[in-house]
């Protein structure tokens, strides 16, 4: 597992790799885009508006089987309330942008 965060210019990004739970925020937000550095097939990324994997559903992304780009940006920009937490099921390489 490999966790990194940055504040650059206001925004902040937290990098993950590999399967795990990661709280990347604590207290309200914004949730400006999930970047796919490098997709696993089948892949699963969860994100909750909590400080745990549990309570308000933000998105399921699943990466489909026959993978068809090495990158994918997902826009969100959205706000949550309570906090950012982010499950990874597999090895992706992600970055979370949010402020």
């Amino acid at each position: 597992l490999d966790v990194n965060i940055i504040d650059v210019a206001g925004n902040s990004f937290r990098n993950i790799v590999g399967a795990a739970t990661t709280v990347v925020k604590t207290g309200s937000g914004t949730l400006y885009s999930i970047v796919i550095n490098k997709p696993v097939a089948l892949g699963v990324i969860t994100v909750y508006d909590n400080t745990s994997a549990t309570g308000t559903l933000i998105g399921t992304i699943t990466n489909p089987a026959a993978l068809l780009q090495q990158q994918v940006a997902l826009p969100f920009n959205l706000r949550f309330g309570t906090g950012l937490t982010v499950v990874t099921s597999s090895t992706d390489d992600i970055t979370v942008i949010y402020k």
